[in-house]
């Protein structure tokens, strides 16, 4: 019985060392995909348009930059303020 409860706990350590280990690589894994696509997203470059009507289709543009997702609030704010000259 010794050795069966030997050979159980040695398997239980295994399992868990392997599980650990598993994890580990998965989770840094994740990160570095995260950080590949973070570095392949084209940066957004936005001139101030000269005249109204441009300056229009510029908020639209932003608007629709920000509801994706690729802007965040903040970005389209501080853009908004430069356009309008504010």
């Amino acid at each position: 019985m010794p050795g069966l409860l030997r050979g159980v706990a040695r398997t239980a350590v295994i399992a868990g060392t392997a599980t650990h280990v598993s994890n580990n690589v998965s989770r840094k894994q994740a990160q570095r995909w995260a950080a590949e696509e973070q570095s392949q997203q084209p940066q957004q470059v936005v001139e101030a348009p000269a005249n109204q009507d441009d300056q229009y289709a510029e908020l639209e543009k932003l608007a629709g930059l920000r509801d994706q997702g690729i802007l965040t609030q903040e970005e389209f704010d501080a853009k908004k303020r430069q356009i309008l000259g504010l």
